[in-house]
């Protein structure tokens, strides 16, 4: 299908179909799922590229460069505005079971009228990774857009485009959405450039690309959205345990640590019965090795053979300290289910469904070559970024 241009004076919009490839997908998946805090409305989840930054993962902003140029070309096209937009927000956002958002434009607040463009980039697919999630145009053609993974939907953000999305009944719809402003004082890359140089500029390329974790109330997620909430559950340890993990961290007792101090301790791989010997040097490390053992799960299979994975029985008291750590992270494990939930398609597609040790011991090897591939590309780029105080794909002979 070829994409639908819907130009008139009323609705100004443009649908394109496969936009991006299953590999550009499939690796922002990866980014959010290893990297992303709680979102603006409940049961919501966002990455942006200054939280990124943040967390000494800036390194993950490499893949999302050509693809904003792609979208800001395609874009400036359509609506015949050439050299004149500028991105004001680069984010990904998930919605999982029960977030929805009714009848709005998208520059509907005072602080949200430099918005003048929008453009959403669905990342999975409905029906089959997500149930609900609908998304709907008050007037105009399409009504209705059935979110399937690398289609692109670009349209005005003011009330000629007034749109809703229906709630979610099951699994985690992904998206990229960016915003443009014909206000060049909005532009997100002169802020960005500002954060890269302050984290980069003194660090060496291994330190730049091991993560560590923002505050802990970005990661925690309640019922009633309230980071004070005791009960509910801290991302990452959520996101581990809907795929079977479980952390250990190697210390007397879990009752001196607050959730700040967990986040930040070296953990353990955990199993069933069985315990990783490895130490990651925190829990978004651990996180960042599974996740990319999702994405490439079954790429990896093939280069397994020599690879020794030292996994040791886990002790009585090692299960009390797991259960003392999960008491204070994870203790709505019902409401952690809900909203995570797995799809048996996600586990096929990436590999998961066929879990052994040794796959988890040739991610952390390939993860760090990742990783410092991108960290690589960032180190060579951001002077050339500095200079034009602008994030743009610089192509640099080897």
């Amino acid at each position: 299908m070829s994409e639908v241009d819907f130009q008139t004076q009323k609705h100004p919009r443009l649908f394109i179909p496969n936009f991006l490839s299953s590999h550009e997908c499939k690796e922002l998946e990866f980014i959010h799922k290893c990297s992303s805090t709680v979102g603006y409305r409940p049961n919501v989840f966002s990455t942006t590229l200054s939280h990124l930054i943040a967390t000494n993962s800036s390194h993950f902003i490499i893949p999302f460069i050509p693809i904003r140029e792609r979208l800001k070309d395609k874009l400036e096209e359509f609506f015949k505005c050439e050299f004149e937009l500028f991105i004001e927000f680069t984010g990904l956002i998930s919605w999982s079971r029960g977030a929805s958002i009714g009848w709005h434009s998208d520059d509907n607040r005072p602080y949200l009228k430099q918005r003048h463009f929008s453009v959403v980039c669905y990342l999975n697919t409905y029906g089959k990774d997500f149930n609900g999630g609908l998304f709907h145009f008050q007037d105009g053609e399409p009504a209705t857009i059935m979110p399937a993974a690398g289609d692109v939907v670009m349209y005005t953000a003011d009330d000629r485009n007034i749109h809703s999305v229906d709630e979610i009944t099951d699994g985690e719809r992904l998206t990229l959405a960016l915003w443009f402003s014909r206000d060049g004082s909005h532009d997100e890359d002169t802020k960005l450039v500002s954060l890269l140089s302050q984290h980069l500029l003194h660090k060496s390329m291994a330190s730049s690309c091991l993560p560590f974790p923002a505050s802990s109330n970005m990661y925690w997620c309640s019922q009633n959205q309230a980071s004070t909430d005791h009960f509910g559950f801290n991302i990452c340890w959520a996101r581990l345990h809907v795929l079977g993990y479980d952390i250990y961290i190697s210390q007397d007792s879990s009752s001196g640590f607050d959730v700040s101090e967990l986040m930040v301790k070296p953990v353990r791989l955990v199993r069933g019965s069985e315990l990783l010997d490895h130490e990651f040097v925190n829990i978004l490390h651990a996180l960042q090795v599974v996740q990319f053992y999702c994405w490439k799960g079954s790429a990896l299979q093939t280069n397994m053979s020599n690879i020794d994975s030292k996994v040791v029985k886990l002790l009585d008291v090692q299960r009390e300290k797991i259960s003392g750590i999960n008491s204070l992270l994870l203790n709505d494990v019902n409401f952690a289910s809900r909203i995570f939930c797995r799809r048996p398609s996600y586990l096929e597609e990436n590999g998961c469904i066929y879990f052994n040790w040794t796959g988890i011991v040739a991610a952390i090897a390939a993860w760090e070559d990742y990783v410092l591939k991108l960290s690589k590309q960032i180190h060579l780029q951001l002077p050339y970024w500095r200079m034009q105080e602008s994030l743009y794909n610089v192509q640099i002979d080897a």
